[in-house]
């Protein structure tokens, strides 16, 4: 079998036992890397650590964050403006945007209004996004939640 050191540097062909014994000596163990080839390849390392590395790159993802932006019913211009440039902004950066309309006192008798901005949220949004839940009723407030388009 072809035998490579901990440190990279191939040492060269030999027998199970000798790399056995060379793997106990630096308190190392004997991993096969690549059966299939002739001869196979054993690397000297430690299989813990190996086997920790491995599966920290596999369960290193990126997890999809849901940033809140808070709206009114009686937003201005320049403020809608500005909170429709960061939903862009958290959809291109990969993130989900959830829109959240709060109703205070008696707004809450006229949730057309609190549509219309949505409407207006929706037809100003750029870039690739997909709407993941429309704007629904949830008690005092309307909640819409746009994803980034996969």
């Amino acid at each position: 079998m072809r035998v490579i050191d901990s440190d990279g540097v191939q040492i060269g062909l030999m027998s199970v036992r000798e790399a056995l014994s060379i793997a106990g000596e630096k308190d190392l163990d004997l991993v096969e890397i690549s059966p299939n080839v002739v001869p196979p390849v054993c690397k000297i390392l430690d299989f813990g650590k190996y086997n920790y590395q491995l599966n920290k790159k596999h369960t290193q993802k990126k997890s999809v964050d849901i940033k809140e932006v808070k709206v009114r019913p009686h937003i201005g211009e320049h403020d809608l403006d500005l909170k429709i440039r960061n939903i862009n902004r958290f959809v291109a950066e990969g993130n989900k945007a959830k829109i959240v309309m709060y109703f205070r006192g008696r707004e809450i008798v006229r949730p057309n209004l609190g549509m219309k901005v949505f409407d207006k949220i929706t037809e100003r949004l750029t870039g690739k996004f997909q709407i993941e839940q429309k704007p629904k009723f949830e008690g005092r407030n309307i909640t819409m939640i746009v994803a980034p388009k996969a």
